[in-house]
């Protein structure tokens, strides 16, 4: 079941993302990383919708990550991208093409490459020292914050892939920490739940990452930001599984190699469907034009 939650929460991610971006590209501009930006998309039904479609996808993720290693789930829910390009497909009426289904090779069968290299193997966690616990979060929230600092020193049309690299490297921690907190509440209940930090990086890296794939979404097109968003999220959440859940991967010479290339096929079939024409393009101001940039790539 763990290979059925993980696709199908996937699939809800992937439709989820193409009609939040298609909201987000008309929200204002001078929302952009503030709160205010998700209290003008609440207006939006479409924009209502996709999120929908993602907290589905998020409970889904949460079944899968509860009931299997976030180093063997996360691969899965990296095929977000597949579904998304059906959908923007419908909606642009393109064609897949040889681009478009070289990543979908490049895609699935780096997932399947990795899963059979690396045999993903959970624990309980309990011989992570504090030390390395907290050096493996702090590392990964530091990359996060550094991403969008970055990002903040850039044009606004180069902003995207950062931001949204951004949000894939806290929704990474946020499964890490899912799957955390799912352990929590099966050995202590729900007493002991609500009494951890746990639970409650959930909820913070879902709202901090949700302002920074929005603002991705809005300041440029589809294929800018997903691609860079489904990347970096599985890799995150391995570096936690690993680091701080103490998720273990075969590591002989042979298996490192496939790992290596499943890996870097899959984000390569990440990047080649990303850019892919089906993806829906332009960042619209709400009255359906193109808005206006000054010479810094910022809204006049």
């Amino acid at each position: 079941m763990v290979y059925v939650y993980g696709l199908v929460g996937a699939c809800f991610l992937g439709l989820g993302f193409v009609l939040q971006q298609e909201a987000a590209a008309r929200a204002p501009l001078a929302d952009i990383l503030s709160f205010r930006l998700l209290l003008d998309l609440m207006k939006v039904p479409r924009w209502l919708c996709g999120i929908g479609f993602m907290v589905i996808g998020q409970i889904l993720s949460a079944l899968a990550l509860a009931g299997g290693d976030v180093s063997r789930v996360e691969p899965l829910l990296a095929t977000n991208l597949l579904f998304a390009m059906a959908l923007a497909r419908y909606i642009s009426g393109q064609r897949l093409g040889r681009a478009g289904w070289g990543g979908v090779v490049l895609l699935s069968g780096g997932v399947a490459m990795f899963m059979l290299a690396g045999a993903p193997e959970g624990s309980d966690g309990n011989h992570v020292g504090a030390l390395r616990h907290w050096l493996v979060l702090g590392s990964v929230v530091a990359v996060a914050l550094v991403l969008v600092v970055i990002a903040r020193h850039l044009r606004l049309v180069e902003e995207p892939p950062l931001l949204a690299a951004a949000a894939g490297v806290l929704y990474g921690l946020q499964d890490a920490m899912t799957r955390e907190s799912s352990t929590i509440l099966d050995e202590r209940g729900i007493v002991g739940l609500v009494t951890t930090w746990q639970p409650y990086a959930v909820v913070a890296a879902a709202v901090v990452g949700l302002v920074l794939v929005q603002s991705a979404f809005e300041t440029g097109q589809l294929r800018q930001s997903l691609p860079a968003l489904t990347a970096a999220e599985p890799l995150a959440g391995i570096v936690c599984g690993i680091g701080v859940l103490g998720d273990t991967v075969r590591v002989t010479p042979l298996a490192i190699t496939g790992e290596i290339v499943g890996l870097s096929a899959a984000v390569g079939g990440v990047f080649l469907l990303g850019r892919h024409p089906a993806m829906p393009t332009g960042t619209a101001s709400p009255d359906g034009e193109e808005a206006a940039l000054d010479e810094g790539g910022r809204p006049r």
